[in-house]
């Protein structure tokens, strides 16, 4: 019968203190994604982390932002691919204006809940695993830990590098934070930013008005185009996001041009709406305007796969065996680096960090208590995927 006595659990919860003031040090580093040198900072506090378990990490350049922290275990086994991002959204001097503090059981703190929070859950899994396994050299099991610089802003720079390492590993975790209330993710939307110009032709406003080509009537037609394309029933959503256009009001604008943030729970569907902004080039209404469309960074969605219902159920009879509530899942609409993995066709779950709210928000925190019981449940799971028997 399963009990909160469970060995992991308990040796989990015995270093609450220490989950505490770890994450209250990584809060502390401020890591904003435009901030290479920040981003660095965090990777060498952490690679210390790994080090000191058998992990030794490497800091891989990126052009453009900070390191990815890679650490990999000796083993002629695949691994399982612990994954997360060392950026956040928070400007530096945000800490100065609001620092970090604990109350009622919550530390609250900008970038806490996304997501170093779910690196010190990681971390701690990694340090209960080798906990019960003193006295042996190395690290017990294959597992590739791989912290990334620029999720929050696009991980083109270097989604060739995490692809390559993910398609050598068996599974692939992401340590993102859990939804508010504690549930994994097993469905996200893929994501991408569409921007659609229009380029006409400038004239006077009065005396040379039938001469112009308004750029941003033209384009407006268009959008009213491009959100039509939304299907909410399938999933589909454009949102036209920003518009900008024209110099000043006594001059037909020649130029115009809108960002459209596309959203899709199938690859067929992000690839059909994008499809449908792209013949909107053709779509003029005079032929002296023309228009454009430039695809921005691209998510895949992470879709509901057999590989992702298996990972998910290995980590609900886990949560199982420590004796917590049952693991709920859950469908969200934002976008992870996780859904490249699953894309890959990997057995793949997200939403492993600590239990919280408030991303990207002023009131973001985690619940403390939250922090032993995921990194028990992350070990448990560790060890269930990576054994040889788990792997098809």
């Amino acid at each position: 019968m399963p009990t909160a006595d469970h060995p992991t659990l308990a040796w989990c919860r015995s270093r609450s203190g220490e989950m505490t003031r770890l994450l209250e040090e990584l809060v502390a580093i401020e890591s904003p994604s435009t901030e290479p040198s920040a981003v660095a900072a965090l990777a060498r506090r952490v690679e210390r982390e790994l080090s000191g378990l058998g992990l030794p990490g490497e800091l891989l350049p990126v052009e453009g932002g900070g390191p990815i922290l890679r650490a990999r275990g000796v083993s002629d086994r695949p691994a399982v691919m612990l994954l997360g991002h060392l950026d956040t959204v928070w400007d530096l001097g945000t800490l100065r204006r609001r620092p970090v503090r604990v109350e009622d059981g919550r530390l609250f703190g900008a970038g806490s809940f996304d997501m170093k929070g779910g690196i010190v859950v990681l971390l701690y899994a990694l340090k209960s695993m080798r906990a019960s396994a003193a006295g042996d050299s190395g690290f017990p099991l294959p597992v590739t830990v791989f912290l990334t610089p620029l999720e929050e802003v696009g991980c083109e720079p270097y989604r060739d590098v995490m692809e390559s390492s993910m398609g050598s590993c068996a599974a692939v975790l992401d340590f993102e934070p859990a939804w508010p209330g504690g549930a994994v993710k097993t469905q996200r939307k893929g994501s991408t930013t569409l921007t659609l110009r229009a380029r006409g032709v400038a004239a006077h406003a009065g005396a040379d008005f039938a001469r112009g080509a308004n750029a941003i009537l033209e384009l407006s037609r268009r959008l009213l185009d491009a959100a039509a394309l939304t299907d909410l029933e399938s999933g589909i959503t454009l949102n036209v996001g920003t518009v900008r256009g024209g110099s000043r009001p006594n001059v037909v604008p020649d130029e115009a041009e809108a960002q459209i943030d596309v959203r899709f729970r199938a690859l067929r569907d992000g690839e059909r709406a994008c499809e449908g902004v792209e013949r909107l080039r053709l779509a003029s209404s005079d032929a002296r305007i023309r228009l454009e469309v430039e695809r921005g960074p691209f998510y895949p969605p992470l879709e509901r796969t057999a590989g992702v219902v298996a990972a998910f159920g290995a980590a609900r009879a886990a949560a199982a065996e420590l004796g917590l509530p049952e693991l709920r899942e859950i469908a969200t609409g934002g976008a992870s680096e996780a859904s490249f993995a699953a894309a890959l066709g990997l057995p793949t779950l997200d939403g492993l960090g600590p239990d919280g709210d408030g991303a990207h928000a002023e009131n973001e925190h985690v619940v403390l208590a939250s922090l032993p019981e995921r990194a028990a449940l992350a070990a448990l799971l560790i060890e269930k995927l990576a054994a040889p028997s788990s792997r098809a």
